[in-house]
């Protein structure tokens, strides 16, 4: 078994402007790096790594919280979904497509089902090599809800409807259990 602990990267520049970034490469605001910061004292476990995407917000999130601590392990496989055409879009076009894109693709894109084959695929590597450890993950949005349909058996439409940016509860850490 793997405990895995979710952390959401901080604050962008672009979520200050309700603009969904998807690939779009955005750094982490000044109130991001304040909750990177912040975040090793909201969360006090121990990790034997520490894996997250390649896009900046999520690396420069994870160095600020944890560089010097752990392994920062850098994975493609953890990024944002792909809007395609509407990477670094406002939000208020984008959120209502995300639940219309479980299985069909962004133009020029991806689909959710897209970042869920993606998660599987990390999850099956994180199992080869971190069994019986305790990792995090600093990321985003579509993995963290593919994790809820992959080791919680929910359905994507679960998943969507009880995200916490929905129902407005963050937390410093998401528990998960890969075994």
């Amino acid at each position: 078994m793997i405990k895995i602990t979710y952390f959401v990267h901080g604050t962008t520049t672009d979520n200050e402007q309700h603009i969904s970034s998807g690939w779009k490469d955005v750094d982490i605001s000044a109130k991001g790096v304040e909750q990177s910061q912040e975040l090793p004292n909201q969360n006090t476990e121990v990790f034997d790594a520490v894996f997250c995407s390649d896009l900046i917000r999520a690396v420069h999130s994870a160095e600020l919280s944890f560089k010097g601590k752990y392994p920062i392990i850098i994975d493609k496989r953890l990024r944002e979904c792909n809007y395609g055409d509407y990477n670094g879009q406002l939000s208020e076009i984008v959120e209502p497509l995300q639940e219309k894109m479980i299985t069909d693709r962004f133009p020029n894109g991806e689909s959710y089902e897209d970042v869920k084959a993606r998660i599987a695929e990390f999850l099956s590597d994180l199992k080869k090599t971190y069994d019986g450890k305790h990792i995090a993950i600093v990321a985003h949005k579509a993995p963290q809800l593919a994790l809820e349909v992959l080791l919680n058996n929910k359905s994507w439409e679960e998943a969507f409807s009880t995200d916490w940016r929905k129902v407005g509860k963050w937390q410093p850490g998401w528990e998960f259990e890969l075994v």
